[in-house]
């Protein structure tokens, strides 16, 4: 912006506000319903994002702040996001993708006590979206797989003994589209065995498990902000977390593996920025069994610390933009939350003419979903005719889908791949081969349930 314009600091806010004034006004024009729904002709999608003018505000004014990378709305919505979650510390990420590569990796840090090594292991699933496995592989461990409960789609937790062995290390695994997993057991088996755990979240922002919310049982926590999602930024995510060091150890991985902590348009936070004595700290790390120094030595003392780098990190950053829209989804959660349960009942109980020959999800005992979708298994699994009923739901204009790579083991990203299956995956079978999910976010309306479960009804009898 040129140094001359005319305007004083009160004309920029009075434009400012006429600014966001008219984005409220074009958001409500545009919004204007323009066709009633026909069942079987419009579309009923499974996801979606919802929004009004608030969002659209919240963006337009963070943009005239042009402060473009994560800034003051992003401290805010992680501040905002780790009370709503009941974590000590959340740190915000361009995706649930990216929140999940960040917590696997933070396991390997020099920071903690005892990283993981190349050929450990850690316990997961089959059953899910691949980016909760692919962290594992990628940091050169090894998944070891274990089946799902038939009835929760969620980890068998009665088969997390038989897959121990003496390299495990720690479990990651989903709460299955919003149904969390057996939290009680699958804790008390990772304190036993002195274990990390990791919740995968993405799917189950708002879901709790004997009152308190997914995410506090386990050191790590992992959650998505894209459309399809509880709450939307876009492309978005984060890491939450209420231990110390594992949040500085994600928070140098996302900014591109650098040991400063200080926050954007911060300098100096440690208070001793140009002091810093790294042949010493090199020395000490060498001694306590690290790597210490490399073959051209440490770096000289004083060195800036904002330049310092003491891990291989990323550039995992989202916009302050980004931020801007999620405070605004974060307070509408609870009502979105609300929606979800409301839907899941509806849409469940107008199913039930097809229970014979579909076995609809439930509810993990101790646990209040939020649910991502409603997921239905065939007691019979039929590919041929899954894939029939698929295509004509999406003719109907009914959106579904399959619980994402099914059995991950038969995609082929990972032929090939080192694991270890502990035991059989007969209901991750079943799931590959007969399963399907349906839409209950909260942009559904009554009447768009009912329709969604009579096309439902009619196609599965025609398939």
């Amino acid at each position: 912006m040129a140094d001359d314009v005319n305007e004083s600091p009160a004309d920029a806010e009075q434009l400012r506000a006429e600014i966001l004034r008219l984005t409220a006004e074009y958001h409500r024009a545009r919004s204007r319903p323009s066709r009633p729904f026909v069942p079987g002709t419009s579309r009923i999608p499974y996801a979606g994002r919802i929004f009004d003018e608030r969002e659209l505000q919240a963006a337009v004014g963070s943009s005239l702040d042009f402060w473009l990378t994560l800034g003051p709305e992003g401290h805010a919505f992680e501040k905002s996001f780790a009370e709503v979650v009941g974590a000590r510390n959340a740190l915000m990420v361009n995706s649930g993708s990216s929140a999940n590569l960040l917590a696997v990796s933070a396991l390997g840090s020099h920071l903690l006590d005892h990283p993981l090594e190349p050929g450990d292991e850690i316990i997961t699933v089959a059953a899910g979206f691949p980016t909760t496995v692919a962290p594992i592989v990628q940091n050169g461990w090894v998944p070891v797989f274990v089946d799902v409960d038939a009835e929760t789609a969620n980890v068998d937790a009665s088969l997390l003994e038989g897959a121990l062995s003496d390299r495990t290390r720690a479990v990651m695994i989903a709460h299955t589209l919003g149904n969390p997993f057996d939290l009680g057991a699958v804790s008390a088996f990772c304190r036993d065995h002195d274990l990390t755990l990791i919740e995968d979240c993405c799917d189950a922002l708002g879901s709790t498990y004997g009152g308190r919310p997914v995410g506090t049982f386990g050191d790590l926590a992992t959650y998505s902000f894209y459309p399809a999602h509880h709450i939307t930024t876009g492309e978005g995510g984060a890491v939450a977390t209420s231990h110390p060091k594992l949040k500085r150890v994600v928070e140098s991985l996302r900014d591109w593996g650098r040991d400063c902590w200080c926050p954007s348009g911060h300098d100096n936070t440690c208070a001793k920025r140009f002091e810093w004595d790294w042949p010493a700290l090199a020395e000490k790390r060498a001694c306590s069994g690290g790597n210490g120094t490399g073959a051209y030595g440490a770096l000289p003392v004083g060195y800036d610390h904002k330049y310092v780098y003491s891990h291989l990190g990323y550039n995992l950053k989202p916009t302050d933009i980004q931020a801007a829209i999620g405070r605004v989804q974060l307070e509408k959660l609870p009502a979105f939350t609300e929606a979800r349960r409301r839907n899941h009942a509806q849409l469940a109980a107008a199913l039930e003419p097809v229970t014979d020959d579909w076995h609809i999800v439930t509810a993990t005992p101790g646990s209040d979903p939020s649910w991502f979708a409603l997921l239905m298994i065939q007691r019979t699994p039929d590919p041929e005719r899954i894939a029939r009923l698929g295509r004509a739901l999406d003719a109907k204009g009914v959106g579904n889908r399959r619980l994402f790579g099914g059995n991950l083991l038969r995609q082929p990203a990972f032929h090939g791949v080192e694991h270890r299956v502990a035991g059989e995956l007969p209901n991750t079978e079943r799931i590959a081969d007969g399963g399907l999910f349906l839409g209950v976010y909260p942009g559904l309306t009554e009447e768009m349930i009912a329709a969604q479960a009579q096309i439902f009804v009619e196609e599965w009898a025609a398939a």
